[in-house]
């Protein structure tokens, strides 16, 4: 999914950063607005754990291999607007550092996997929280299925753009159907990944969780009945 230098015309990608960088600055101001003050060092796990993730691939089929994007992760845990901001640190982390995704193409990498999978994917999760239990089990379901969706949202914003200033000589029909049908396949794996970690901090500190706040059940809320944190 990382986008090389060169693949996406220079206009294309300029428009691009311009973008990012509105994205960028917007999701800060509603972060600061929107995040718990305890919830910040969690930020900062939710980017080591999306960094250390994404340098992990996994097979998919005829060679091809995908990892963790962590948009909808990152939404679901620490609210979408901070989503944005750590998926962004981490992706300019890689380009400069690790020459993962060019320097040129980071607005193009930041649009598709921070932007598209954080917002794109929490509003996805949202639409299914809304039809499921407000349980731990229905957030649990809507963040895997909407981590799944974000990766095939991702790849279809690659193929937009693509098809603005694609440099590749390849037709965009076939960039649109290679994409997006091996992205599927690394949505089931996204979803996985996702659900189950979602799953192991609803069940260890379900009051951190930004998805979970004032909209679970009581029976997701019973350990913090029984072991209240200091000053409640």
């Amino acid at each position: 999914m990382h986008i090389p230098d060169g693949f996406i015309d220079a206009p294309t990608s300029t428009g691009a950063a311009v973008v990012a960088v509105v994205g960028i600055g917007v999701s800060l101001r509603r972060a600061a607005a929107t995040l718990h003050e305890r919830q910040v060092p969690l930020c900062g796990l939710v980017a080591a754990f999306v960094f250390a993730a994404q340098m992990l691939n996994f097979p998919v089929a005829a060679g091809t291999s995908g990892h963790l994007l962590g948009g909808v992760l990152a939404a679901v845990l620490v609210g979408p607007w901070a989503a944005v901001v750590c998926v962004s640190v981490v992706l300019t982390v890689q380009a400069v550092v690790f020459a993962d995704g060019g320097l040129t193409a980071l607005g193009l990498n930041v649009i598709n996997m921070a932007i598209v999978t954080a917002l794109g994917g929490y509003l996805v999760f949202v639409l299914l929280r809304r039809m499921l239990p407000a349980t731990r089990h229905g957030i649990v379901l809507a963040s895997g299925v909407a981590a799944g969706a974000s990766v095939v949202l991702a790849s279809i914003a690659f193929t937009v753009e693509y098809a603005i200033g694609g440099a590749g000589g390849v037709s965009v029909a076939t960039v649109f159907g290679a994409m997006v049908g091996v992205h599927v396949l690394i949505g089931i794996g996204e979803g996985f990944i996702t659900a189950l970690t979602v799953g192991a901090v609803l069940s260890a500190r379900p009051d951190l969780v930004y998805a979970a706040r004032g909209r679970t059940a009581p029976a997701l809320d019973r350990r913090r009945v029984l072991t209240p944190s200091v000053g409640n």
